[in-house]
């Protein structure tokens, strides 16, 4: 049964960025920042500015993937997720695009802060700090949209994510706050990387046979059902285990993220019970809640060396 949104209305904005999919974003920059904490290198600013900048990339993201899914026919009527905006005619295709450009212009705007901010106190070369955050910026804003319109459809959605949602926002927001970049740096943004990948693995899992139809190639359209329900309960585990790592790299509590391992693996075994239809739209919820609870336990551990 089609739910009744009234078109471009507040709710329907809310319904079309996804908010539960705002855990990827807000973790790769709380995750770095305990790092920088821990260290002795955090700076408040810089942070609030990277969080910023990812939730509205986030936004942005899922607005182009609304966008381009329903231009290409991928949302149609035999779609087993959550209900789009455009395809239920919540946002109209002229709305759609100015809330891109909008968002965009806003992640830029802070993008640009975030320059500013950080070439205050930066002792290094300026070009170098300047070429970096533009490259990072530009390339974040270039994922967003090879993602819906290329990545996504040839099985190569996954390496976006562990670049745009682990490597660069960890590297980046640490980067910002301490000007250099340790190992254990490497390590957190390898477990965020990870775990947050759960989320698409998931996406992918319960769509996989009508993406297979529309044409849409992912890891798991192409493993298939047994390989999908792997591969998320392999990365939320290899990812715990990098978090586990940085106990032997200085920061012992950080220990504490094995009992992300807890949650993880009775989602997993809920995924093995239902393993097809819209009930995995309620396993969704659960993937993205302990996405949360992996980075608070991260950070937490991190924390409590300081």
């Amino acid at each position: 049964m089609q739910t009744h949104i009234k078109t471009n209305s507040s709710k329907a904005w809310l319904l079309a960025i996804r908010p539960k999919t705002l855990s990827g974003a807000l973790v790769p920059v709380l995750v770095p920042t305990a790092l920088a904490i821990a260290d002795g290198k955090a700076k408040l600013l810089p942070a609030i500015l990277c969080a910023t900048f990812a939730l509205l990339m986030q936004i942005a993201a899922n607005l182009i993937n609304d966008y381009w899914d329903y231009r290409s026919g991928t949302d149609g009527a035999d779609r087993l997720g959550p209900e789009r905006a455009m395809a239920q005619g919540w946002i109209t295709q002229k709305a759609m695009l100015w809330g891109i450009a909008l968002n965009l212009l806003l992640a830029v705007g802070v993008g640009i802060a975030l320059l500013l901010s950080t070439l205050q106190a930066f002792e290094g070369s300026p070009e170098k700090l300047v070429y970096t955050l533009v490259g990072i910026g530009f390339a974040c804003i270039v994922g967003a949209f090879i993602y819906s319109l290329l990545l996504s459809y040839i099985g190569l959605g996954d390496i976006l994510v562990w670049l745009f949602f682990g490597f660069v926002p960890v590297l980046g927001t640490y980067y910002v706050q301490a000007y250099t970049i340790t190992p254990a740096a490497w390590i957190a943004a390898a477990a965020c990387a990870l775990v947050i990948d759960t989320l698409l693995v998931l996406n992918n899992y319960r769509d996989r046979d009508t993406d297979r139809k529309s044409g849409k190639h992912t890891l798991v359209s192409v493993g298939g059902e047994r390989f999908g329900r792997y591969f998320y309960f392999i990365q939320g585990v290899a990812g715990c285990a990098c978090g586990y790592a940085l106990a032997y790299m200085g920061y012992p509590v950080a220990r504490l993220v094995v009992f992300y391992l807890y949650f993880h693996l009775t989602t997993w075994h809920l995924i093995s019970k239902i393993r097809e239809g819209r009930e995995l739209n309620h396993v969704l919820g659960l993937t993205a809640r302990n996405i949360l609870i992996f980075g608070l336990l991260l950070s937490v551990g991190m924390l409590l060396e300081n």
